[in-house]
């Protein structure tokens, strides 16, 4: 899962959506790093009375359940900024635009992950190898202020299993009393330019197939090493003094 992410620039979104050809709208923004129920870039398909073919707006991140009286649930623990992929077309707040195919596109030059195989946090921002934007595969939505009339768009980012992931599955704290392969440990999933009709128009089948962690060699591997690095040194540390003893 992600809790924060720092949005693609106006300008590297425009041309990477570009990229395929499509007829371009996205709003004017200024990139910022984004946290839960803070305000991202979703880009969705132009609807009825938009002349673009893919649409960029500004929304919330975190999706508001239908009927909901405000923008974010009252307890801050839970949290709709991120969706399992496996109970989106049974979740309250999710099966609606799922089923209605409101699939959108989130653009991020990076999200942040964390890493605790040293023993404590290390946060690890996950970037692509090629330089280019992450298109994170989302879902979203429109939710009327019933107190002001205004029309909120809001988005998720879907998430799948990635626990035998050679990179991914060494994220997040892991749970002591479970083996590696029940940890369910959780990833966003990049959607590729060849694929974003298919994702955007195609059936929920053919849109399920694509959330899926991409290979490790997609990722820039930085943070990784770093980490490798601290880890290394730990044990030669450690045999060090062993022998000395």
């Amino acid at each position: 899962m992600c809790n924060l992410y720092n949005m693609t620039d106006k300008g590297t979104a425009e041309r990477y959506l570009g990229s395929v050809g499509a007829s371009v709208d996205v709003e004017n923004y200024t990139q910022a790093t984004v946290g839960p129920f803070q305000h991202g870039l979703m880009v969705r398909p132009g609807q009825p009375g938009e002349a673009a073919q893919l649409v960029g707006r500004l929304g919330q991140w975190g999706m508001i359940r239908p009927g909901s009286t405000t923008r974010r649930p009252a307890s801050r623990a839970v949290l709709t900024n991120n969706a399992r992929v496996e109970g989106i077309a049974e979740r309250v707040t999710y099966r609606g635009p799922w089923a209605q195919g409101q699939r959108c596109l989130i653009l991020a030059q990076w999200y942040q992950e964390p890493n605790w195989e040293t023993g404590r946090n290390i946060w690890w921002r996950m970037r692509r190898a090629d330089g280019a934007p992450w298109a994170l595969a989302g879902l979203w939505s429109h939710w009327t202020d019933p107190a002001t009339g205004e029309l909120v768009p809001n988005f998720t980012m879907i998430t799948c299993n990635c626990d035998a992931h050679p990179l991914l599955a060494r994220l997040h704290k892991p749970d002591p009393k479970l083996p590696s392969e029940q940890q369910d440990k959780r990833a966003v999933a990049h959607i590729d330019p060849e694929d974003w009709s298919v994702w955007l128009h195609g059936t929920q089948a053919d849109a399920r197939a694509l959330v899926r962690p991409q290979p490790a060699e997609v990722f820039d591997l930085a943070d990784a090493r770093a980490t490798d690095a601290l880890l290394t040194s730990r044990e030669r540390g450690a045999n060090v003094q062993g022998s000395l003893l």
